[in-house]
């Protein structure tokens, strides 16, 4: 029997990345729901390819509604969300309410409600994994080394590219503009994430996924600059052995291994060649990229402080992309939300919901 997949955020890079291992595969996998936002041209495309599957453009007036029914509908074993940012939220909820696996690319699903998500993931005895290149990376390692009981590791450590600006000081900084922010060294984005990685945001919310896909202290967490994305993350056992992932950059990979998991079949992608292979690392400089400290701030408090982080850096990069802020105005406006109270000891979706909204405003107030 083909197992059975969903497709959230289908036309985005993550999604036509994962079309691609379906393609692949047709013996093994059959799609049965497509989510677009906006993008109806490639949808219908979609729609050709597989007449079968579902289609849903949540960007219409009712189709955020659509998209959670369809999820629900769907009868998927593993639903791939890839959309981008807070608006993923629901529809990984959705996906974990009807009794599927997650394939997670969407970060901000566990930082806005890490606690919520497990927990309802276990509730539904369901598997959450990580799509990330670099909780894949981490997931897998951990995995080889005794599973989700990880008492061996010791230490995560994620890697960054350092993304356009790694070399600029924070005066040059200052004016660079949304097409610099935009011309990522090594990997191929869609806008938001790659905004997110030249403020480094994107190792930020990582760090706050790792806290909670891993049940590790964040203190445990570190960040080390990898400008050539070849190692995609390590973990440190307790005997002071460090493992580490090594392969080309390509999200065709860990959503091929979350697709597969548990198992593993063959992947024809572009070996690295160690004939013309320099790997650097480097210590982040956290004054120039101040949203490292500001997840790691966030993640220690905890409660709805990953939320405001995530909504805040979200409505900031927004403005930035409309030019309407500078690029250091980012960390700016999201150090301003977390400066108030998100204290909060009990969690659902509704409060997480409400603090959403409530640090955009505030975010807002700050642009």
């Amino acid at each position: 029997m083909k197992k059975r997949i969903a497709v959230l955020g289908a036309t985005g890079s993550i999604g036509k990345s994962a079309v691609d291992i379906i393609s692949r595969n047709k013996e093994i996998f059959e799609p049965v729901l497509f989510g677009a936002h906006s993008n109806k041209d490639e949808l219908e495309n979609l729609s050709a390819q597989w007449p079968s599957a579902s289609c849903v453009l949540s960007g219409e007036t009712g189709g955020k509604e659509k998209l959670i029914q369809a999820i629900k509908d769907a009868e998927a074993d593993i639903t791939i969300n890839g959309i981008s940012g807070g608006a993923g939220f629901e529809p990984s909820l959705a996906a974990i309410e009807a009794g599927s696996d997650l394939a997670l690319a969407n970060k901000e699903t566990i930082v806005m409600a890490g606690e919520l998500v497990f927990r309802m993931a276990k509730e539904k005895n369901i598997k959450i994994i990580p799509v990330d290149s670099e909780h894949s990376a981490i997931f897998n390692l951990i995995n080889a080394h005794g599973g989700q009981n990880n008492s061996a590791v010791s230490e995560i450590i994620l890697t960054a590219s350092g993304g356009p600006f790694l070399k600029l000081s924070i005066k040059e900084m200052k004016k660079v503009t949304v097409q610099d922010a935009l011309a990522h060294p090594t990997w191929k984005m869609g806008p938001k994430i790659t905004i997110d990685s030249a403020t480094m945001a994107n190792k930020g919310l990582e760090i706050i996924e790792a806290h909670f896909l891993f049940n590790m202290p964040p203190e445990k967490i570190k960040v080390v600059i990898h400008p050539q994305s070849i190692v995609h993350s390590m973990v440190k056992l307790c005997n002071g052995v460090i493992y580490a992932q090594l392969s080309n950059p390509d999200m065709r990979s860990p959503i091929h291994d979350a697709l597969f998991w548990p198992k593993t079949s063959a992947l024809n992608l572009d070996p690295l060649n160690f004939d013309s292979l320099t790997l650097e690392f480097e210590k982040p400089d956290t004054q120039k990229f101040p949203m490292l400290d500001l997840a790691w701030e966030a993640v220690k408090k905890g409660g709805l402080y990953p939320c405001a982080y995530n909504a805040a850096n979200e409505e900031a990069v927004a403005a930035f992309l409309g030019k309407r802020i500078g690029f250091l105005d980012i960390p700016r406006i999201t150090s301003y939300v977390l400066e108030k109270n998100w204290t909060c000891t009990s969690i659902d979706k509704q409060i997480i919901l409400a603090a959403d909204i409530d640090a955009r405003k505030l975010a807002n107030c700050g642009i």
